[in-house]
């Protein structure tokens, strides 16, 4: 069922829900800025008297930010209801939401929240019906991770932008605020207003396997200027900014996904490096931000992970950092969380750390239970969920939720995937496509002097809603610029028989374009290329994720990197390639050698370009 005009609830009805007391806190519908001085803040004595109406129960679910599956609010399919009773001891959102009084819910492509446009803005506006229809019924603040490139839950039609790594290859501010603006205003047709991103790490590590892309760069000034933009765009948007994962997850070989990650930086450079950035998102007003499941023994040598460490989010982030905004975990099911204390003490230690919201712990029931239970028993105060509970009601007031938490088809119609939003976003890839090696100018390819081009390479699967695969949309983007295209997949660990194939197919045509995805030193994908080098045909790479790869290719004439493989960057990859734009990116992070990682093969800053017709 679609959200429509007729069957919106209007103003007084919201305003009754929430008992009456937000008639004080008459915010704008409209996309609002971000709150820089009291006059934009809400009425304060109205949300306290909003908390103290709140049950202990009540205050402890506004702590939550759940998951929950199903593309409906209350008539979700068979197989999510099962999924959602075997994990969450509920059938829908709306049974959560009665159990729970969760304050927010986290939308994920795999939960199946994001199959199009309308049916996300039907979902957030059953959402929140189910909640305000509660006794002393509260909305639901509706978050995901829309960080473009390589994470993104939100999917075509909807306008994809170039990611992190990306507009840190482009270096615009104005770019990063444009995404944040453009990207904000489409979330908030959806009805999710708060988006964990930008991230703010600093990628020093090429082996980072968790941030990578995900990140501006590894220059902490460069970064820090592109994350207070990105922050600016979103808030301006009336969307929470979310900066991630403090105190800094940029330099670690481990994925906090799987493993407990250790940052060894020194006090000092933590400050002069991780730091930076964070400090800017601060100083641009940001709404939230999201710590790390990491141990950083300089900033406490309790071996507690950051999320859980009262040292780093109140001693660091509260009082030296000045932050008072919303701070929320990092999901409590992953692995860097739950190495040292068990699912039922992670949720009662992070309140205690410092935290806000409590993100996606593995059971409902067991963390949700053992934070009432920490009141009970004394451990933790009431007075200090009130704390939190206040920052959580701020934020929604701010954001205009507490006056009117519904969309409508119209404002989708007008907002999601426009045709002047994806023109934005093809002009913003275009300054971000970076050419590391042209030797002897064979870019730009020549339609006359090269028809034939045979598009090979990895296939990975594409980030969420994306048109893919790679190799795919690299040839029809080609076959539009008039260049006829065959194209071969021959996936990330390419097999003797289809590099056998790729040799033979490139026998017959005028060039080769071959996209690579993390090569390494010994793997197949390094085979594939040396063959087909070695074929004579010429032949143009494109790093499709990140661009280290160049390093392990030192025979290639030509090679660009895109930063990420989705449709928009590989587009203007392909326009590049074809001569139908120039390439202007710069490197954002240090490319270092592969027989000599102590040596720089191509610095930050690093980019060649040439003239097209």
């Amino acid at each position: 069922m679609r959200p429509s005009r007729s069957s919106r609830p209007t103003r007084r009805t919201v305003l009754a829900a929430t008992a009456g007391t937000t008639a004080a806190l008459a915010l704008s519908t409209t996309p609002v800025r971000a709150a820089e001085d009291a006059a934009d803040r809400p009425d304060e004595s109205s949300l306290r008297a909003l908390v103290s109406r709140m049950t202990l129960e009540e205050k402890v679910g506004q702590l939550f930010v759940m998951r929950v599956y199903g593309h409906s609010a209350t008539a979700p399919d068979q197989a999510d209801i099962d999924t959602n009773l075997e994990e969450l001891g509920v059938r829908t959102a709306a049974e959560l939401i009665a159990k729970y009084r969760v304050g927010g819910i986290i939308y994920f492509t795999w939960a199946h929240n994001t199959r199009d446009p309308h049916q996300i803005a039907a979902l957030s506006n059953g959402i929140q019906k189910v909640s305000l229809d509660q006794p002393r019924g509260l909305p639901v603040l509706i978050s995901t991770d829309q960080e473009y490139g390589a994470v993104a839950r939100v999917g075509k039609p909807a306008t994809l932008f170039p990611g992190a790594m990306a507009l840190g290859a482009g270096g615009s501010r104005e770019d990063a605020r444009a995404v944040g603006r453009i990207g904000g205003a489409e979330l908030r047709a959806l009805g999710i207003r708060q988006d964990y991103s930008p991230v703010a790490d600093v990628n020093v590590n090429p082996a980072n396997p968790v941030i990578g892309v995900r990140s501006f760069g590894a220059d902490p000034d460069a970064v820090a200027g592109l994350v207070a933009a990105e922050v600016k765009g979103y808030q301006s948007a009336g969307v929470a900014a979310t900066s991630k994962h403090f105190p800094g997850h940029g330099d670690t070989a481990v994925d906090s996904h799987y493993g407990f990650p250790v940052i060894t930086h020194s006090r000092e450079l933590w400050s002069t490096l991780d730091a930076v950035p964070f400090r800017a998102a601060i100083r641009a007003g940001v709404d939230s931000i999201m710590t790390a499941h990491i141990m950083v023994p300089a900033l406490d040598p309790s071996g507690d992970p950051a999320t859980l460490s009262h040292p780093i989010l109140t001693g660091i982030l509260r009082e030296e950092l000045g932050y008072d905004g919303l701070v929320v975990t990092d999901s409590l099911g992953m692995e860097g969380v739950r190495t040292k204390y068990g699912d039922d003490r992670v949720p009662v230690l992070a309140l205690k750390a410092g935290v806000d919201q409590l993100l996606n712990p593995p059971s409902i029931e067991v963390a949700w239970n053992a934070v009432l239970s920490a009141v009970h028993g004394g451990e933790l105060t009431e007075a200090r969920l009130d704390e939190s509970v206040l920052r959580v009601l701020r934020l929604k007031a701010k954001l205009g939720l507490l006056e009117n938490p519904y969309v409508t088809d119209a404002g989708v119609d007008h907002t999601v995937g426009t045709a002047t939003h994806r023109r934005t976003a093809d002009r913003i890839a275009e300054r971000t496509t970076t050419l590391l090696v042209n030797e002897e100018r064979l870019l730009p390819l020549s339609r006359r002097r090269t028809p034939r081009v045979l598009v090979v390479g990895a296939d990975p699967a594409s980030p969420s809603g994306t048109d893919g695969p790679p190799t795919t949309v690299l040839a029809t983007a080609l076959t539009e610029l008039g260049f006829t295209t065959t194209t071969l997949s021959t996936g990330t660990a390419p097999s003797a028989e289809g590099i056998d194939q790729a040799v033979a197919a490139a026998a017959g045509v005028d060039a080769v374009v071959v996209g690579t995805y993390n090569v390494t030193a010994t793997g197949s994908q390094k085979t594939l290329v040396e063959r087909l080098v070695a074929t004579g045909v010429p032949l143009a790479a494109i790093a499709i994720r990140n661009p280290y790869d160049v390093a392990q290719l030192p025979d290639v004439r030509a090679y660009l990197a895109t930063y990420s493989w989705t449709d928009v960057e590989l587009r203007a990859a392909a326009r590049v390639i074809g001569g139908a734009a120039r390439p202007r990116g710069k490197l954002p992070v240090a490319v270092d050698r592969a027989d000599d990682p102590a040596k720089v093969l191509y610095p930050i800053g690093y980019g060649l370009t040439y003239q097209v017709r």
